[in-house]
């Protein structure tokens, strides 16, 4: 028996040991390709990054190329001598750096995933080649530890009692913003705009398909992202986030991938956290009268203000819970040393 165990474990093992040369080498590449991508764009004057719909200035993508060829840099000094401290402090700004161009990916998957066109699709691409090499990097940045051979999973447990809470406030938080939209899908009127009128603007703002027709039966589209972001919140605070339950089927009782709820979780928190944090910053520079409120679609800024302070506030307490409950779920599923 343990032969046999042993047997159907070498692939792993030796996979194992491969991986710090092959994640390095693969950041290489990414490196390089990352950075030509930017020159590309730079010198064709094609926009890398938009802003509010609108698109940034070409000479963006001069960043682009020094952020890759930082990258490139560091990974080729790491294959000479070694993860030394300071290639990983390089590899590590180039990782933050590169997480900040992947900001709008979440945006993306969603209009995909309603069958709507994406406002780049250069821009589109180039979110998802930084998130790529947001986990090259990190991967390369890390310290090598490879886990002895009698390392074990460890139990299904909850999060502590403050992740908890702090999960009850990213649901509790998007109650409002749920109410809202639900209130316009069954044609009533919130904020001077009636149900009717904000279908007339979605249809005028591009809306697919598939997003009108959710809207005729009285849903709401964002309102069921927002239903499986709480999901996600909780099955990383929970024990059934570690264990498949009972109600899947043939999957219950098999071990969660670490992978599975952290990748959205990640892309999730990274995406929400900074976006609903510097729109609650925002409207509150709005509502003391520093800045102006664009009344947008709606009739009046304060309408405006109105809608984006419930948006904003789900956002980012929602966004914040999940950073908080994406570490618990990190250390707790960590694998357990060898007795």
């Amino acid at each position: 028996m343990d032969s046999a165990t042993g047997t159907a474990r070498a692939p792993w093992r030796t996979w194992w040991q491969w991986w710090p040369c092959w994640v390095g080498r693969a950041t290489m590449v990414w490196a390089v390709v990352y950075a030509g991508f930017g020159l590309a764009c730079a010198l064709s004057g094609t926009p890398l990054f938009h802003l509010g719909g609108d698109p940034g200035p070409s000479a963006l993508g001069w960043g682009v190329v020094a952020v890759g060829s930082l990258a490139a840099v560091a990974c080729g000094a790491v294959a000479r001598s070694g993860p030394r401290p300071a290639l990983r402090v390089l590899l590590w700004v180039a990782c933050v750096l590169a997480g900040i161009a992947a900001f709008g990916l979440l945006m993306d998957v969603i209009t995909l995933v309603f069958g709507q066109g994406v406002d780049s699709g250069v821009a589109a691409a180039h979110h998802a080649l930084a998130a790529a090499g947001v986990l090259l990097l990190a991967a390369t940045a890390r310290p090598v530890r490879r886990p002895s051979a009698g390392a074990a999973a460890a139990a299904p447990s909850a999060a502590s009692r403050p992740v908890q809470l702090a999960a009850c406030a990213g649901t509790m938080a998007f109650l409002p913003y749920a109410a809202m939209k639900l209130v316009w899908a069954s044609g009533g009127t919130f904020a001077g705009i009636a149900g009717e009128e904000m279908r007339a603007i979605s249809q005028r703002n591009g809306a697919s398909g598939i997003w009108l027709t959710l809207e005729s039966w009285g849903l709401d589209a964002t309102v069921l992202l927002a239903a499986l972001g709480v999901f996600l919140l909780w099955g990383l605070v929970r024990p059934w986030g570690q264990v498949f339950p009972r109600w899947t089927l043939w999957l219950r009782g098999r071990r969660v991938p670490r992978w599975l709820p952290l990748a959205p979780a990640l892309i999730g928190a990274a995406t929400l956290a900074p976006y609903g944090v510097l729109g609650v910053g925002y409207a509150a520079l709005a509502t003391a009268g520093v800045v102006t409120m664009r009344r947008g679609d709606f009739h009046s800024s304060s309408d405006a203000l109105l809608v984006g302070w419930i948006g904003m506030t789900a956002f980012a307490v929602h966004g914040v819970a999940l950073i908080v409950a994406t570490r618990s779920y990190w250390l707790r599923t960590r694998p357990l040393p060898a007795a």
